[in-house]
């Protein structure tokens, strides 16, 4: 039998028998729909993280003072660096901006509203450095820098917080006790960890003297002329400050640097497994499905025993059978691999409307979804076709 010939008798087989073709389909529908899903909110995610990542600013380095500790045992970070550690690091070969920071927890009150937040001190290149900008009013000055304004710019959450339904330009907001004169509020990032909409933004001069009286900073932003030459500037960097704090060559480093590629990298790993295990836990429902085929396969071959000796008798051969069965069984994986699939990418695209979920669905999760249908189909389909294309003609024809 041609191939041709051996998918239309497939087919006509199977679709003699409707409800029980669509109930053995059903194992690979919901397994394909599920793995699909599940690589849509996986890619999603790692989308999302990606997105937020590079949105803290462009061919951005972080440094940050390095952990204590003692016995072996960590015990908070050190206070290390220093505004003049901020100003060294201007002098680098391949750093376009510098943006030190001091942060800090402070109570706001409005009249009668109160909020607890996170308070940072910050120089007018932050904005810049973080790609932040002002969705009203304005920003710091290297004016309000020297004289220690006690002006302040307020995330898009805080304001909605404090001055509901209000603007909060030129008001005088509470900081621990502290009047000062609100300027700007800066526009809206998203939600996440560390996000501007949650802060707000004093002088770093005045975060020292009028908040609370810190000299060391938390964090020393760079942004690079190019991220080509991230290596090359993390090495100058780490050369700078060791110098400048007198570390020895024994000693290890008293700050961290983080750069933007090390965090992308570091989150698509993360996200990247957690899609594999789920991907993995989703896929069990594959093989699931691929017993039921090979059940209902195995069921077909007994109620076609008869069918099967006639075949043989006028002449098809054991591996006509045997393509016959298996063509079958790919059919029904298949076409259940097909329908899950869009019930999948269905699925991912109602979540990422209706929920929260930012889904992504990739075109390898379509091929690969496919490519497994029809590789389950082969798996478990190819033992009843062998036990179809191997009996014997004339007991086959005295069947019942």
């Amino acid at each position: 039998m041609l191939i041709k010939e051996t998918a239309k008798s497939a087919w006509r087989s199977l679709a003699s028998n409707r409800l029980r073709t669509l109930l053995t389909m059903l194992g690979m529908i919901i397994g394909t729909a599920a793995v699909v899903a599940v690589l849509g909110i996986g890619e999603g995610a790692r989308s999302s993280v990606e997105g937020r990542i590079r949105s803290l600013g462009a061919n951005l380095l972080m440094v940050r003072p390095g952990s204590a500790s003692a016995s072996g045992v960590r015990s908070g970070t050190v206070k290390t660096l220093t505004e003049g550690d901020a100003e060294a690091l201007k002098g680098l070969d391949g750093v376009a901006a510098v943006a030190p920071e001091r942060s800090g927890s402070a109570q706001l009150r409005y009249m009668a509203s109160n909020l607890n937040a996170s308070v940072t001190g910050i120089t007018p290149a932050y904005l810049e450095v973080r790609s932040l900008s002002v969705a009203s009013g304005v920003s710091f000055s290297d004016l309000d820098e020297q004289q220690r304004a006690r002006v302040v710019v307020l995330g898009a959450n805080v304001a909605r917080q404090l001055y509901p339904g209000a603007s909060p330009l030129g008001t005088r907001l509470q900081i621990n006790g502290s009047a000062f004169r609100v300027v700007g509020v800066l526009a809206e990032k998203g939600s996440g960890m560390g996000s501007p909409d949650d802060g707000v933004f004093v002088p770093l001069s005045t975060h020292r003297s009028v908040l609370f009286g810190q000299d060391h900073l938390s964090t020393i932003s760079l942004q690079l002329a190019s991220e080509d030459r991230s290596d090359m500037v993390i090495a100058q960097l780490e050369q700078l400050l060791r110098l400048r704090h007198r570390l020895r060559a024994d000693q290890p480093s008293d700050f961290e640097v983080r750069s933007q590629a090390e965090m992308l990298a570091t989150m698509g790993q993360i996200t990247g497994t957690f899609t594999m295990l789920l991907g993995s836990v989703a896929a069990v429902s594959l093989i699931v499905g691929g017993i039921g085929i090979m059940n209902i396969m195995l069921v077909s071959v007994r109620e076609r025993t008869r069918e099967i000796g006639v075949r043989m008798a006028v002449g098809a051969r054991r591996g006509d059978i045997l393509r016959q069965f298996l063509v079958e069984a790919v059919v029904v994986s298949l076409a259940g691999g097909v329908a899950g699939v869009g019930l999948g990418y269905g699925a991912a695209v109602l979540l990422s409307r209706f929920g929260e979920w930012a889904t992504i669905v990739p075109t390898y999760a379509v091929g690969l979804a496919l490519g497994v249908s029809i590789l389950i189909g082969i798996t478990f389909g190819v033992g009843p076709a062998r036990r179809a294309s191997r009996l014997d003609p004339v007991e086959a024809l005295r069947f019942e």
